[in-house]
């Protein structure tokens, strides 16, 4: 660009860029030799320009700035990062398909308020985790998408009287877009604020799929198995498996959750435009992204390889109160008032938890229901009767898993453009 507005001669230029060439290898293979007085990264690189361009090197910093040359670093760093870090999660929502996909019909208790409510398909469940983490993929390309914004041609913080091309600078290091104004460019970190957002919710998301898996593979659900790679016995208790990286998966969305308040609590007092305060964007940054590309690639192998013990979860879900509200659904299809079946079939609930005979029994006695209706308390009949679109229904939980797939190869599409 400098060469294009005749602020350097071509002849300047091209030793300049053969000179950077020159660091990025250095850079590369760790012989790049730092000098006591260099400031930061941008000094050393200019000096290392200049020893090597002579005077044209000392050109390289014309009508720039430290303050939009890091915030242009950054937003390139963050753009990268977060587009391999989709690619993470939706390597993980491809798992937890398979995975699903390997479910068949098998079924479990769903609960709500950690009680036993009505069973679903493993592979809803399943799926319920990938859709979670779809919402993820699209707010990591959202942030992806807001920091594609050159701030270069900012300056210091106004601009500057050279003859510079923003728009031209943007276009050739591959941005979307030029700043609008110059202040916002280089004190805007909205950007590496959204980033954090969508990292610590993804680290949410992760921890709660991290807790079912703790309490799946405890003696008291049995559910799972995990695979020894992601589980350490105990130094004490011999007969003991510990589901560490589960554990972990959870631990560490607090870490991400403070990452972002932490970022926030320095912007909130920042007056225009660039302040040394905003160094502190960087440690918080750099350890959320290390950590949630960790703890992504430990979740799905966990998932990959953990055992479903379908017959321990068939048998929790076999208790005939999981299929009330099918009895309750019953009677609203012969006409009768939610409300009053809602209490009809309460009422039989009560007196079979007190000892006046199996719901069964009751059901098949009663004047509203009969045996027909007693029939919907056999295991696994109440997810066949799930035939809403989005539910736990067999076929439901067929189309929606191929709406899943396309979701998954529209994510791929969007991260390879």
């Amino acid at each position: 660009m400098l060469v294009d507005v005749g602020l350097l001669e071509e002849a300047d230029g091209e030793a300049v860029l053969d000179a950077l060439d020159a660091v990025e290898a250095e850079m590369a293979d760790d012989s790049f030799a730092f000098d006591v007085a260099d400031e930061d990264i941008h000094t050393a690189v200019e000096r290392r320009v200049t020893e090597l361009a002579g005077e044209a090197g000392a050109r390289l910093h014309t009508g720039r700035s430290r303050n939009d040359q890091v915030a242009t670093d950054l937003r390139l760093w963050v753009m990268r990062e977060l587009g391999e870090i989709a690619g993470l999660v939706t390597n993980l929502q491809e798992t937890l398909a398979d995975r699903a996909d390997e479910a068949g019909e098998a079924y479990l208790p769903g609960y709500t308020h950690l009680q036993q409510a009505q069973p679903v398909l493993l592979a809803h469940h399943l799926l319920a985790h990938g859709w979670a983490l779809s919402r993820d993929v699209e707010r990591l390309c959202d942030a992806r998408g807001r920091a594609d914004v050159s701030p270069l041609g900012a300056g210091a913080l106004a601009g500057s009287s050279l003859p510079l091309d923003p728009d031209a600078t943007a276009a050739a290091m591959g941005f979307g877009a030029r700043f609008e104004n110059s202040l916002d460019a280089v004190s805007d970190r909205d950007f590496v604020a959204e980033a954090l957002f969508a990292l610590a919710l993804l680290g949410v998301h992760l921890s709660r799929l991290g807790e079912e898996l703790v309490l799946w593979s405890s003696d008291e659900f049995g559910f799972v198995e995990l695979d020894d790679a992601f589980a350490t016995g105990s130094s004490m208790l011999p007969q003991k498996k510990n589901p560490d990286v589960a554990e972990l998966a959870r631990g560490k969305a607090g870490r991400l959750i403070g990452h972002v308040a932490g970022l926030l609590a320095t912007l909130k007092g920042l007056p225009l435009s660039y302040n040394k305060d905003l160094q502190e964007d960087k440690e918080p940054l750099f350890d959320a992204c290390d950590t949630v590309r960790a703890t992504l690639v430990a979740v799905d192998g966990m998932v990959a390889s953990l055992t479903f013990r379908t017959d321990r979860m068939a048998a929790a879900a076999a208790t005939p109160y999981a299929a009330a509200i099918d009895l309750a659904e019953y009677l609203v299809a012969g006409g009768m008032p939610f409300r009053e079946a809602h209490q009809v079939v309460g009422a039989l609930v009560s007196s079979a938890l007190g000892g006046d005979g199996s719901l069964a029994d009751l059901v098949t006695a009663h004047d509203r229901l009969g045996p027909e209706a007693a029939a919907l308390l056999e295991p696994g009949i109440a997810v066949t009767r799930r035939t809403t679109p989005g539910g736990t229904g067999a076929e439901a939980v067929t189309a929606q898993r191929s709406r899943f797939g396309d979701q998954l190869a529209a994510q791929w599409d969007r991260l390879d453009r």
